[in-house]
């Protein structure tokens, strides 16, 4: 492992950093979901937005696994554990400590952040589906299954030791014991070598089931604006997640109580930080709003069509669910 000295002021103002960006993350998904909801109701009244809200579910299912994946990257600070856990409840012991480090893991590598991964993609592929109903209900379903194998591999690495025997303890290893100079003991989480070679594989998997979804929408796709915003979307996902597990896999070279972990950790969570704002800002709230703005339009078309007691030969736009709307 490398020496690098540890900064108790600096771990300190990367603990406030990552909440501050949690905070920011969960204020967006908060915005999103009552985007969600406005088209929900809007769309009751109107024809033009009833092709578009037919996966409202799917999006809803999209915002909240990013947002419980941003409250489970709570559970591995230890200035969010001594200021809102400790007031509430008696101090809490090494093991017990040690156990939300494990809880984090499975819920945030293994269940949160492959949900929220899987239902972009499926959000990417049906945008160039040609039905204009799709089932929304199997989309939930077939998101919720692709995720269940991992999270079981995760809960058996993490909580289960029988490997233990088998690997050294960085392959293993989720928290580790730091003692302070006031001779606290203070439990730091960290990535174990196999949960990171386990979203590794997802990852790999992942991404070129993306791509493969990403040529085809590619194809389909003439506008300018949409097909930048496809390319944002694509250049995040195949830059972030790579660099994730390339820095959680770095990681092991250094324990938890030095400066630099936290400096990894960070970028780390910065990293899927980074998919989820970019996720949300252009499958759910940029063609939402693309969509209440053609539904205005639509709406004082036919106002002056019935001012003027004549009909439109033009016909009116079209919306369809997914990323690609017109």
């Amino acid at each position: 492992m490398f020496f690098i000295p540890t900064l108790p002021f600096l771990d300190s103002a990367i603990d406030f950093a990552t909440i501050s960006f949690i905070a920011s993350l969960l204020l967006l998904s908060l915005f999103s979901i009552c985007f969600i909801f406005h088209l929900r109701f809007k769309s009751k009244n109107s024809r033009h937005l009833q092709n578009f809200n037919s996966l409202w579910t799917v999006r809803f299912l999209f915002v909240f696994f990013i947002t419980f994946w941003a409250l489970s990257e709570l559970l591995r600070l230890p200035i969010f554990r001594r200021l809102y856990f400790y007031p509430l409840s008696p101090e809490l012991t090494v093991p017990q400590q040690a156990n939300l480090c494990k809880v984090h893991l499975v819920l945030s590598l293994g269940f949160f952040e492959p949900g929220f991964l899987v239902t972009l993609l499926f959000l990417l592929d049906v945008s160039v589906k040609k039905t204009t109903n799709p089932r929304t209900y199997f989309g939930v379903f077939f998101v919720v299954t692709s995720c269940i194998p991992i999270f079981l591999l995760h809960i058996y690495v993490v909580f289960f030791h029988g490997t233990d025997k088998h690997f050294p303890e960085l392959f293993h290893r989720s928290w580790y014991v730091f003692l302070n100079s006031h001779g606290d003991k203070t439990v730091l989480c960290s990535y174990p070598l196999l949960s990171t070679i386990l979203l590794g594989v997802f990852g790999a998997l992942f991404i070129f089931s993306f791509l493969v979804s990403f040529w085809r929408v590619v194809s389909h796709v003439i506008n300018k604006a949409l097909r930048f915003r496809i390319y944002a979307l694509a250049s995040t996902i195949v830059v972030a997640l790579p660099l994730q597990v390339l820095l959680m896999t770095a990681s092991v070279f250094w324990s938890p109580d030095k400066t630099v972990f936290d400096g990894v950790s960070l970028v780390v969570f910065l990293s899927t930080f980074t998919c989820a704002v970019v996720g949300e800002g252009i499958l759910v709230i940029k063609p939402i709003a693309d969509s209440l703005a053609a539904g205005e339009g639509e709406r004082g078309e036919s106002s002056r069509e019935n001012s003027h007691g004549g009909r439109s030969s033009r016909p009116p736009p079209v919306v369809e669910d997914g990323i690609c709307t017109v």
